[in-house]
């Protein structure tokens, strides 16, 4: 903000203002341009005068900047969210009624402290919902929290592999349910236990974990959830699958605030 151009514009508004009451009162155009330039310039050198009008001027430019970015990053994300792969039965994780009118997408982390949170709160949405709310999941483990977080990942991979779909749900309520999370909030050497306690079969799924067969699995979740403008963790993104409307929601957010985003997209 140009605190000259400020001045100059408080100071024509001043002289206008001025201007017309002077003329009103019918004194003489030289006397009154001199009156008048003379009170100007001691508004303007008036610091409690105009402390505040710059202040508010200040105020104004700041708040039109913020307004202008957060604009330009909503039409940004929005943008990016365009490449968000299409929800399928054949590849993705399903929790709900699969023909849903609402889709909630998470790229999640299991070792993200915030995701752990907000896994419960996506459960309750979903299960509140009555049927008009899914929830898909989908792989983003931060380079931070492996191999941990990546091996998680594989490993509910090749729980839904052997047991479907219920399995890769109860695995990964289990994960989450027993980690600490921050990288090592879940020994890698454990996760085979887990499987066994769902009822799957040890020897088929230590095969197909030790394989590294489902890190691609992983890793095509990741790229797309890049691609979709998902930088951290949890990235979740609400579908009206009639529609094609998107809401971003971006964290751990609060039912509460799902529930809002419920209601603005079914409008």
């Amino acid at each position: 903000m140009n605190l000259n151009f400020l001045k100059s514009m408080v100071s024509g508004f001043i002289t206008t203002i001025l201007l017309i009451g002077f003329t009103t009162s019918a004194v003489s155009a030289t006397n009154t341009s001199v009156e008048v330039r003379k009170e100007v310039e001691r508004l303007l050198n008036d610091e409690t005068f105009m402390a505040p009008i710059i202040e508010r001027g200040i105020n104004s430019f700041i708040l039109k900047q913020q307004a202008k970015v957060e604009s330009d990053k909503q039409q940004a994300q929005a943008k990016k969210m365009r490449n968000l792969r299409p929800v399928s039965a054949d590849t993705d994780h399903i929790y709900g009624n699969p023909k849903a009118p609402i889709t909630l997408v998470e790229y999640s982390d299991f070792e993200c402290p915030y995701c752990k949170r907000f896994h419960f709160s996506a459960k309750e949405f979903v299960d509140n919902s009555d049927g008009k709310v899914n929830w898909v999941y989908r792989h983003f483990p931060l380079s931070f929290h492996n191999p941990g977080a990546q091996k998680e990942a594989e490993a509910s991979e090749c729980a839904a592999k052997q047991g479907g779909n219920d399995s890769f749900w109860k695995y990964t309520n289990l994960i989450y349910m027993r980690t600490k999370s921050g990288g090592k909030g879940f020994p890698v050497t454990q996760l085979t236990k887990l499987a066994e306690e769902i009822g799957l079969n040890k020897k088929s799924f230590e095969k197909c974990l030790n394989s590294g067969s489902m890190a691609k699995r992983v890793g095509d979740d990741f790229a797309n959830g890049s691609a979709a403008g998902i930088t951290g963790t949890p990235g979740n993104i609400l579908v009206n699958n009639k529609t094609g409307r998107s809401i971003f929601l971006n964290g751990a957010v609060p039912l509460q605030k799902l529930n809002a985003a419920l209601k603005q997209l079914s409008k």
